[in-house]
Protein backbone atom coordinates (compact mmCIF):
# COMPACT_ATOMS: atom_id res chain seq x y z
CA UNK A 1 0.00 0.00 0.00
CA UNK A 2 1.00 3.55 0.12
CA UNK A 3 0.37 5.13 3.21
CA UNK A 4 1.04 3.81 6.57
CA UNK A 5 2.12 5.41 9.66
CA UNK A 6 3.88 8.48 9.59
CA UNK A 7 5.94 7.99 5.86
CA UNK A 8 4.34 7.27 2.18
CA UNK A 9 5.54 6.76 -1.09
CA UNK A 10 6.08 9.49 -2.82
CA UNK A 11 4.34 10.54 -5.93
CA UNK A 12 5.23 14.32 -6.27
CA UNK A 13 7.69 16.56 -7.03
CA UNK A 14 7.26 17.96 -3.69
CA UNK A 15 8.06 14.74 -2.08
CA UNK A 16 11.23 14.09 -4.48
CA UNK A 17 12.76 17.23 -3.60
CA UNK A 18 11.89 16.58 0.22
CA UNK A 19 13.19 12.76 -0.13
CA UNK A 20 16.67 14.36 -1.90
CA UNK A 21 17.12 16.88 0.70
CA UNK A 22 17.10 14.40 3.84
CA UNK A 23 19.11 11.35 1.42
CA UNK A 24 21.39 14.29 0.88
CA UNK A 25 21.34 13.31 -3.05
CA UNK A 26 20.57 15.30 -6.64
CA UNK A 27 16.88 15.26 -7.18
CA UNK A 28 18.00 14.03 -10.29
CA UNK A 29 19.64 10.88 -9.53
CA UNK A 30 16.49 10.01 -7.40
CA UNK A 31 13.89 11.56 -10.19
CA UNK A 32 13.53 8.41 -12.75
CA UNK A 33 12.20 6.18 -9.08
CA UNK A 34 9.57 7.60 -9.31
CA UNK A 35 8.20 6.35 -12.27
CA UNK A 36 10.09 2.90 -11.76
CA UNK A 37 7.60 -0.10 -10.51
CA UNK A 38 10.67 -1.65 -8.68
CA UNK A 39 11.51 1.25 -6.70
CA UNK A 40 9.82 3.39 -3.85
CA UNK A 41 10.77 6.41 -2.26
CA UNK A 42 9.18 7.39 1.35
CA UNK A 43 8.89 10.33 2.58
CA UNK A 44 7.99 11.61 6.24
CA UNK A 45 7.94 12.42 9.56
CA UNK A 46 11.37 13.70 9.00
CA UNK A 47 12.66 10.88 7.66
CA UNK A 48 13.16 9.38 3.81
CA UNK A 49 14.11 6.17 2.35
CA UNK A 50 14.77 4.98 -1.11
CA UNK A 51 13.43 0.75 -1.61
CA UNK A 52 14.25 -1.34 -4.07
CA UNK A 53 13.00 -5.12 -4.63
CA UNK A 54 15.38 -7.90 -5.71
CA UNK A 55 15.85 -11.28 -5.46
CA UNK A 56 18.76 -12.71 -3.32
CA UNK A 57 21.28 -15.44 -4.59
CA UNK A 58 18.40 -18.28 -2.50
CA UNK A 59 16.19 -17.07 -4.10
CA UNK A 60 13.91 -15.08 -1.38
CA UNK A 61 12.14 -11.50 -2.95
CA UNK A 62 13.32 -9.07 -0.24
CA UNK A 63 12.81 -5.06 -0.48
CA UNK A 64 16.01 -3.44 0.39
CA UNK A 65 16.73 0.08 1.52
CA UNK A 66 19.26 1.46 -0.92
CA UNK A 67 19.43 5.03 0.80
CA UNK A 68 17.94 6.13 4.35
CA UNK A 69 18.18 9.31 6.62
CA UNK A 70 17.75 7.54 10.05
CA UNK A 71 17.03 3.79 11.06
CA UNK A 72 14.41 3.11 9.36
CA UNK A 73 14.04 -0.33 8.37
CA UNK A 74 11.43 -1.92 10.56
CA UNK A 75 9.09 0.82 10.81
CA UNK A 76 5.55 -0.53 9.77
CA UNK A 77 5.69 1.68 6.58
CA UNK A 78 8.61 0.08 4.93
CA UNK A 79 7.47 -3.19 6.02
CA UNK A 80 3.88 -2.39 4.29
CA UNK A 81 5.50 -1.91 1.43
CA UNK A 82 7.61 -4.79 1.21
CA UNK A 83 4.16 -7.07 1.86
CA UNK A 84 2.62 -5.20 -1.27
CA UNK A 85 5.58 -6.05 -2.88
CA UNK A 86 5.30 -9.52 -2.44
CA UNK A 87 8.40 -9.63 -0.31
CA UNK A 88 9.45 -11.79 2.29
CA UNK A 89 11.89 -10.03 4.17
CA UNK A 90 13.32 -5.71 4.25
CA UNK A 91 16.81 -5.61 3.82
CA UNK A 92 19.42 -2.66 4.96
CA UNK A 93 22.09 -2.59 2.57
CA UNK A 94 24.54 -0.34 4.82
CA UNK A 95 24.19 -2.69 7.92
CA UNK A 96 22.77 -6.08 6.81
CA UNK A 97 20.24 -5.67 9.05
CA UNK A 98 17.23 -8.25 7.72
CA UNK A 99 13.46 -7.67 8.82
CA UNK A 100 11.42 -10.28 8.24
CA UNK A 101 7.49 -9.70 6.70
CA UNK A 102 5.50 -10.86 9.35
CA UNK A 103 1.74 -11.47 7.80
CA UNK A 104 -1.07 -9.90 9.23
CA UNK A 105 -2.40 -11.96 12.58
CA UNK A 106 -5.00 -14.80 11.89
CA UNK A 107 -7.79 -12.59 13.46
CA UNK A 108 -7.03 -9.61 10.95
CA UNK A 109 -9.49 -8.56 8.58
CA UNK A 110 -9.85 -11.38 5.26
CA UNK A 111 -9.32 -8.67 3.11
CA UNK A 112 -6.06 -7.78 4.65
CA UNK A 113 -5.26 -11.15 4.96
CA UNK A 114 -5.78 -12.05 1.01
CA UNK A 115 -3.85 -8.65 0.26
CA UNK A 116 -0.81 -10.20 1.63
CA UNK A 117 -1.00 -13.36 0.20
CA UNK A 118 -2.14 -12.41 -3.39
CA UNK A 119 0.85 -10.31 -3.47
CA UNK A 120 2.81 -13.58 -2.19
CA UNK A 121 0.98 -15.50 -5.35
CA UNK A 122 1.59 -12.62 -7.39
CA UNK A 123 5.50 -12.97 -6.81
CA UNK A 124 5.73 -16.71 -7.33
CA UNK A 125 3.68 -16.71 -10.29
CA UNK A 126 7.00 -14.16 -11.72
CA UNK A 127 9.03 -17.04 -11.34
CA UNK A 128 6.88 -19.90 -12.23
CA UNK A 129 6.08 -17.86 -15.39
CA UNK A 130 10.16 -17.09 -16.26
CA UNK A 131 10.63 -21.08 -15.58
CA UNK A 132 8.55 -22.59 -18.34
CA UNK A 133 8.58 -19.88 -20.68
CA UNK A 134 10.06 -22.03 -24.28
CA UNK A 135 9.19 -25.16 -22.68
CA UNK A 136 7.85 -26.98 -25.47
CA UNK A 137 4.99 -27.96 -23.63
CA UNK A 138 2.46 -25.35 -25.53
CA UNK A 139 -0.66 -26.53 -27.17
CA UNK A 140 -3.88 -24.95 -28.91
CA UNK A 141 -7.31 -25.36 -26.87
CA UNK A 142 -10.38 -26.51 -28.98
CA UNK A 143 -11.68 -22.63 -29.08
CA UNK A 144 -8.11 -21.75 -30.88
CA UNK A 145 -6.62 -20.07 -28.08
CA UNK A 146 -3.51 -20.67 -26.50
CA UNK A 147 -2.94 -22.72 -23.57
CA UNK A 148 0.84 -22.40 -22.52
CA UNK A 149 2.91 -24.09 -20.07
CA UNK A 150 3.48 -20.73 -18.25
CA UNK A 151 -0.47 -20.78 -17.76
CA UNK A 152 -0.59 -24.03 -15.61
CA UNK A 153 2.61 -23.53 -13.97
CA UNK A 154 0.87 -19.90 -13.12
CA UNK A 155 -1.80 -21.42 -11.31
CA UNK A 156 0.38 -23.78 -9.62
CA UNK A 157 2.25 -21.54 -7.71
CA UNK A 158 -0.83 -19.25 -7.25
CA UNK A 159 -2.83 -21.68 -5.87
CA UNK A 160 -0.86 -22.93 -3.37
CA UNK A 161 -0.27 -19.75 -1.40
CA UNK A 162 -4.04 -18.65 -1.84
CA UNK A 163 -5.25 -21.68 -0.27
CA UNK A 164 -3.68 -20.25 2.91
CA UNK A 165 -6.89 -17.83 2.90
CA UNK A 166 -8.99 -20.83 3.84
CA UNK A 167 -11.54 -20.41 1.57
CA UNK A 168 -12.83 -21.70 -2.00
CA UNK A 169 -10.59 -20.14 -4.56
CA UNK A 170 -11.34 -20.64 -8.14
CA UNK A 171 -8.95 -20.52 -11.37
CA UNK A 172 -9.29 -20.15 -15.06
CA UNK A 173 -7.38 -23.30 -15.13
CA UNK A 174 -9.23 -25.39 -13.20
CA UNK A 175 -13.28 -26.81 -13.15
CA UNK A 176 -15.47 -24.70 -10.82
CA UNK A 177 -15.25 -25.72 -7.17
CA UNK A 178 -18.60 -25.00 -5.30
CA UNK A 179 -18.89 -21.89 -3.22
CA UNK A 180 -21.06 -22.63 0.04
CA UNK A 181 -23.63 -20.45 0.76
CA UNK A 182 -22.73 -16.77 0.88
CA UNK A 183 -19.35 -17.59 1.69
CA UNK A 184 -16.52 -15.44 0.28
CA UNK A 185 -14.54 -16.49 -2.61
CA UNK A 186 -11.05 -16.11 -4.75
CA UNK A 187 -10.92 -16.40 -8.36
CA UNK A 188 -7.33 -16.06 -9.93
CA UNK A 189 -6.90 -15.39 -13.30
CA UNK A 190 -2.59 -16.45 -13.16
CA UNK A 191 -1.57 -15.60 -16.70
CA UNK A 192 -3.56 -12.89 -18.26
CA UNK A 193 -3.02 -12.08 -21.77
CA UNK A 194 -1.51 -15.26 -22.59
CA UNK A 195 -1.40 -14.38 -26.13
CA UNK A 196 0.58 -11.25 -25.19
CA UNK A 197 2.90 -13.38 -23.44
CA UNK A 198 3.35 -15.50 -26.37
CA UNK A 199 4.18 -13.36 -28.91
CA UNK A 200 6.31 -11.38 -26.08
CA UNK A 201 4.02 -8.31 -26.78
CA UNK A 202 3.24 -6.31 -23.03
CA UNK A 203 1.11 -6.28 -20.73
CA UNK A 204 0.64 -9.82 -19.30
CA UNK A 205 -0.53 -9.91 -15.83
CA UNK A 206 -1.32 -11.60 -12.98
CA UNK A 207 -5.00 -11.19 -10.89
CA UNK A 208 -6.78 -12.00 -7.97
CA UNK A 209 -10.04 -10.91 -6.10
CA UNK A 210 -11.57 -12.07 -3.31
CA UNK A 211 -15.48 -11.71 -3.66
CA UNK A 212 -18.39 -11.59 -1.45
CA UNK A 213 -22.35 -10.96 -2.00
CA UNK A 214 -21.40 -10.65 -5.99
CA UNK A 215 -18.94 -7.85 -5.46
CA UNK A 216 -15.07 -7.64 -5.79
CA UNK A 217 -14.32 -6.33 -2.19
CA UNK A 218 -10.32 -6.39 -2.79
CA UNK A 219 -8.05 -7.17 -5.28
CA UNK A 220 -4.77 -7.28 -6.94
CA UNK A 221 -3.38 -6.81 -10.27
CA UNK A 222 -0.12 -6.99 -11.34
CA UNK A 223 1.57 -6.26 -14.81
CA UNK A 224 4.35 -9.14 -14.88
CA UNK A 225 5.99 -7.51 -17.85
CA UNK A 226 6.87 -4.50 -16.28
CA UNK A 227 6.23 -4.97 -12.27
CA UNK A 228 3.68 -2.64 -11.95
CA UNK A 229 0.77 -3.06 -9.23
CA UNK A 230 -2.32 -2.10 -8.72
CA UNK A 231 -4.58 -3.20 -5.15
CA UNK A 232 -8.04 -2.40 -4.18
CA UNK A 233 -9.44 -3.19 -1.10
CA UNK A 234 -13.21 -1.10 -0.07
CA UNK A 235 -13.01 1.58 1.63
CA UNK A 236 -9.41 1.44 2.27
CA UNK A 237 -9.14 2.50 -1.31
CA UNK A 238 -6.81 2.28 -4.50
CA UNK A 239 -3.39 2.29 -5.34
CA UNK A 240 -0.99 1.99 -8.30
CA UNK A 241 2.82 1.18 -7.11
CA UNK A 242 2.21 2.36 -3.71
CA UNK A 243 0.19 5.57 -4.67
CA UNK A 244 -3.51 6.31 -4.05
CA UNK A 245 -5.32 5.86 -7.05
CA UNK A 246 -8.69 7.37 -8.33
CA UNK A 247 -10.68 7.32 -11.53
CA UNK A 248 -11.31 10.23 -13.14
CA UNK A 249 -13.69 11.36 -16.06
CA UNK A 250 -11.72 11.18 -19.75
CA UNK A 251 -12.16 10.31 -23.63
CA UNK A 252 -9.84 7.45 -23.65
CA UNK A 253 -11.68 4.63 -24.07
CA UNK A 254 -9.49 1.45 -23.77
CA UNK A 255 -11.34 -1.90 -25.00
CA UNK A 256 -11.02 -5.92 -25.66
CA UNK A 257 -9.31 -7.00 -29.33
CA UNK A 258 -11.85 -6.96 -31.97
CA UNK A 259 -14.98 -9.55 -32.51
CA UNK A 260 -13.33 -11.91 -35.12
CA UNK A 261 -14.43 -10.43 -38.70
CA UNK A 262 -15.20 -7.07 -37.08
CA UNK A 263 -12.88 -4.13 -36.30
CA UNK A 264 -13.15 -1.87 -32.81
CA UNK A 265 -15.74 -0.11 -32.01
CA UNK A 266 -15.41 3.89 -31.53
CA UNK A 267 -18.37 4.94 -29.44
CA UNK A 268 -19.24 8.30 -29.70
CA UNK A 269 -18.44 9.03 -26.16
CA UNK A 270 -14.64 8.41 -26.67
CA UNK A 271 -11.99 10.26 -28.28
CA UNK A 272 -9.50 7.53 -28.84
CA UNK A 273 -9.26 3.85 -28.08
CA UNK A 274 -6.29 1.74 -27.10
CA UNK A 275 -6.14 -2.05 -27.06
CA UNK A 276 -3.91 -3.78 -24.80
CA UNK A 277 -4.69 -7.55 -25.10
CA UNK A 278 -4.64 -7.68 -21.57
CA UNK A 279 -8.23 -7.43 -19.84
CA UNK A 280 -7.08 -6.92 -16.04
CA UNK A 281 -5.21 -4.35 -16.78
CA UNK A 282 -7.82 -2.49 -18.68
CA UNK A 283 -10.06 -2.04 -15.77
CA UNK A 284 -6.77 -0.96 -13.58
CA UNK A 285 -6.14 1.91 -15.97
CA UNK A 286 -10.14 3.09 -15.72
CA UNK A 287 -9.31 2.66 -12.11
CA UNK A 288 -5.97 4.63 -11.78
CA UNK A 289 -7.73 7.39 -14.49
CA UNK A 290 -5.47 6.96 -16.83
CA UNK A 291 -8.52 6.15 -19.29
CA UNK A 292 -12.32 7.42 -19.26
CA UNK A 293 -13.79 3.37 -19.84
CA UNK A 294 -13.74 0.02 -20.69
CA UNK A 295 -16.58 -2.25 -22.09
CA UNK A 296 -17.44 -5.30 -23.91
CA UNK A 297 -20.83 -4.90 -24.81
CA UNK A 298 -20.22 -5.56 -28.76
CA UNK A 299 -19.28 -9.00 -28.04
CA UNK A 300 -20.02 -12.26 -26.58
CA UNK A 301 -18.26 -11.01 -22.92
CA UNK A 302 -15.49 -12.29 -20.53
CA UNK A 303 -14.82 -14.25 -18.07
CA UNK A 304 -14.85 -13.25 -13.89
CA UNK A 305 -11.55 -14.85 -13.80
CA UNK A 306 -10.39 -11.97 -16.46
CA UNK A 307 -12.23 -8.78 -14.90
CA UNK A 308 -12.56 -9.64 -10.45
CA UNK A 309 -9.41 -8.66 -9.65
CA UNK A 310 -9.76 -5.24 -11.84
CA UNK A 311 -13.68 -4.42 -10.79
CA UNK A 312 -11.92 -4.85 -6.99
CA UNK A 313 -9.46 -1.91 -7.80
CA UNK A 314 -12.06 -0.13 -9.75
CA UNK A 315 -14.53 -0.17 -6.84
CA UNK A 316 -11.91 1.17 -4.38
CA UNK A 317 -10.80 3.72 -6.41
CA UNK A 318 -14.61 5.37 -6.77
CA UNK A 319 -15.57 4.05 -9.91
CA UNK A 320 -18.33 1.86 -11.22
CA UNK A 321 -19.52 -1.49 -13.79
CA UNK A 322 -22.67 -1.38 -15.12
CA UNK A 323 -24.18 -4.30 -17.09
CA UNK A 324 -26.18 -3.58 -20.35
CA UNK A 325 -29.13 -2.81 -18.80
CA UNK A 326 -27.81 -0.55 -16.44
CA UNK A 327 -27.65 -2.76 -13.59
CA UNK A 328 -24.84 -2.67 -11.12
CA UNK A 329 -22.60 -5.55 -12.39
CA UNK A 330 -22.73 -9.00 -10.03
CA UNK A 331 -20.30 -11.66 -9.82
CA UNK A 332 -20.56 -15.29 -9.35
CA UNK A 333 -18.99 -18.01 -8.42
CA UNK A 334 -18.54 -19.03 -12.43
CA UNK A 335 -15.99 -19.02 -14.55
CA UNK A 336 -17.38 -20.38 -18.09
CA UNK A 337 -20.41 -17.95 -18.12
CA UNK A 338 -19.81 -14.61 -19.83
CA UNK A 339 -20.47 -11.43 -18.51
CA UNK A 340 -21.02 -8.51 -20.37
CA UNK A 341 -20.34 -4.47 -18.84
CA UNK A 342 -19.13 -1.18 -19.04
CA UNK A 343 -16.46 0.41 -16.69
CA UNK A 344 -16.50 3.86 -16.17
CA UNK A 345 -15.37 6.86 -13.33
CA UNK A 346 -19.22 7.56 -12.79
CA UNK A 347 -22.50 5.43 -13.51
CA UNK A 348 -23.78 8.45 -15.62
CA UNK A 349 -20.22 7.82 -17.90
CA UNK A 350 -21.13 4.05 -17.82
CA UNK A 351 -24.86 4.93 -18.93
CA UNK A 352 -23.92 6.87 -21.52
CA UNK A 353 -20.82 4.72 -23.40
CA UNK A 354 -23.88 1.80 -22.93
CA UNK A 355 -26.46 3.58 -24.99
CA UNK A 356 -23.44 4.80 -27.85
CA UNK A 357 -22.75 1.22 -28.06
CA UNK A 358 -25.57 -0.73 -30.45
CA UNK A 359 -27.47 -3.29 -29.01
Amino acid sequence: MGETGTMRVAASGEDLWTAAELLGMSPAALAPELLDPGARLLVGDGAAAHLRRRWTDEGITEAVVVHRSTHVTGRTALLAVASAWGCSQVRDAGTGRVVEVAPPPAGAPLADRFGHLAALAATQVEVAVALARDSGRDRVKADGSWSLAADEAAHDAAAEVMAELGVTVLSEERADLTVPGDEPWVVLDPLDGTGNFRAGLPPWAFSAALVHHGRAVAGLVVDLSSGRRWAGAGEAGAWRDGVPARVRPGSTLVAPTAPTGRGVLVPSTARRVRVTGCTAVDVCLVADGSAGAWHNLDRGGTHVHDVAGGLAVLAAAGGVALTADGAPLRLEPDTETLIRFAAAATGDAARELISAVPA
